[in-house]
Parts: structure tokens; C-alpha cells; sequence
């Protein structure tokens, strides 16, 4: 166990869209510390969403991030012999984090040519309310609501 807390690091805002949250995604988004690389990936990306659906794609990344992040989870809890899948509720920092973490992931795995569509695609489709990163977190919340009997093992 360890003695004191760690102090919380602040990060910078992104230069752009002056948005804390734009360089967490970035954060998340970079491989291997190319941090220039993962800024124009998502600014391209945010580019193509404001063609495609000719809103502001700042505020249409913001509405599919909304749609993304959940607000209870399960957690495993073990109780005599069993283990029990207890739903907990979500902090909002480790909200915006599975979030952030779910969109580039499922983004990873879509079919287009490069990063920058498979993002502005995640992107499109999470704003509309489908996608593969939106069924996670369905699957998140039908996983607490199915569990919800064990909701007295909350530590």
C-alpha cells in the first residue's frame, strides 16, 4: 500500500481547439510518442466528419463521445467461494477514459484504408447512435441491469 496519493497531473490544452479533453483523445491516440502524427490524424478526422455530415466536427466528436461513455460498470467481487459481477457506478474521469479508450479501439478495427476514415467513421456512426464502440457500452449497461441482484456486495 502505498503512503501518500499521487499529485493529479494537469495536461495542456490541445493547440487547435484550445480543448483539454481533444489532447487527452490525442494522448490515448499516439503510438510509440508521435504525438504530431496522432494531432493530424485526429484533426484530419475531425475534417472529414465537418464534410461528411456538414456540422462543426468538433461538437459531432463531442455528441459520439457522449454516446459512447457509460455510466455503470461490473466489477468482479468475491464473496466466500463465489465471484460475483457487482455494477458500480463510473467515475467521471474514468468515464471520459473508457470513452476515449473504446472509440480509438473499435476505430482501430474498422475496415477503412487509413487511420484518419476509420476514425472519422467511428466518429460518424457514434454521433448517430450506432457503432461498435456504442454496442460496448450497451453491453456494459445490459451486463449492470443483468447483475443488478448483487448490488448489496458494493464495496
Amino acid at each position: 500500500m502505498r503512503k501518500a496519493k499521487p499529485k493529479k497531473r494537469y495536461i495542456l490544452p490541445d493547440p487547435k481547439f484550445n480543448d483539454v479533453l481533444v489532447t487527452k483523445f490525442v494522448n490515448y491516440l499516439m503510438k510509440d510518442g508521435k504525438k504530431s502524427i496522432a494531432y493530424s490524424i485526429f484533426y484530419k478526422a475531425v475534417e472529414i466528419v465537418e464534410k461528411k455530415t456538414g456540422e462543426n466536427g468538433l461538437e459531432t466528436w463531442k455528441k459520439a463521445l457522449n454516446n459512447i461513455v457509460p455510466s455503470v460498470e461490473v466489477k468482479s467481487r468475491r464473496v466466500g467461494g463465489a465471484t460475483f459481477q457487482v455494477p458500480m457506478e463510473v467515475r467521471p474521469e474514468r468515464k471520459s477514459s473508457l470513452g476515449i479508450k473504446w472509440m480509438i479501439q473499435y476505430s482501430r478495427l474498422r475496415g477503412e484504408k487509413t487511420m484518419v476514415e476509420r476514425l472519422a467513421g467511428e466518429i460518424i456512426s457514434a454521433s448517430k447512435g450506432e457503432g461498435a464502440a456504442v454496442k460496448k457500452k450497451d453491453d456494459t449497461h445490459r451486463m449492470a441491469e443483468a447483475n443488478k441482484a448483487f448490488s448489496h456486495f458494493r464495496f
